[in-house]
């Protein structure tokens, strides 16, 4: 007998359970995907067999530029301002089983958020500069529209491939309650 719970599917008593979450990259902002187009660049000579290429290079220089921005994204509330302001640059994206949100980074309220009813396919849209780190935008669709776009997500199939098992746990949980084979 198999104990492990379906993904996405959790009593109706616990409410709201999360499945997974995932903390945007540097390539969900245009800084970061700028700074990714100039490292993906392979131009440069091997010295010793190892190849020095502009992107190498500018990937060592850009580190006193894009440290500060990075640590931005990690912390929730904006130092030395009067009464913390939260910092809008410190999200995380969680998926639930019954909707994917946008939140502060720490938790507290969503910012954004789509029901899983709300769309029926997923689509990676690597742009310009994010490969490199490798990340890419989520892009939910019911139909053709999009209804939803997630930026710079970490190994982005993945988090693709768990969202649309919950949309379809969420449907079938659905569709049993409709013919009345569940609670």
């Amino acid at each position: 007998m198999n104990k492990q719970a379906i993904p996405g599917v959790a009593p109706a008593a616990k409410g709201e359970v999360t499945i997974m979450t995932v903390w945007p990259t540097l390539a969900a902002l245009a800084y970061g995907r700028w700074w990714g187009q100039l490292f993906m660049s392979n131009a440069g000579p091997k010295i010793l067999g190892i190849p020095v290429t502009f992107g190498r290079i500018m990937a060592l220089v850009s580190i006193p530029f894009i440290l500060p921005i990075y640590g931005l994204t990690l912390i929730p509330r904006i130092p030395f301002v009067i009464f913390g302001v939260k910092n809008p640059w410190c999200v995380r994206y969680r998926l639930t089983n019954r909707r994917v949100l946008v939140e502060p980074g720490l938790g507290g309220e969503a910012t954004r958020s789509v029901t899983l009813d709300r769309f029926d396919a997923v689509e990676v849209d690597v742009r310009p500069g994010q490969a490199w780190y490798p990340a890419g935008d989520l892009v939910f669709k019911l139909g053709a529209t999009e209804t939803f776009r997630l930026e710079g997500v970490p190994r982005p199939e993945t988090f693709r491939q768990t969202c649309l098992k919950a949309c379809q746990s969420h449907a079938g949980v659905a569709h049993a309650r409709e013919i009345g084979c569940a609670v």
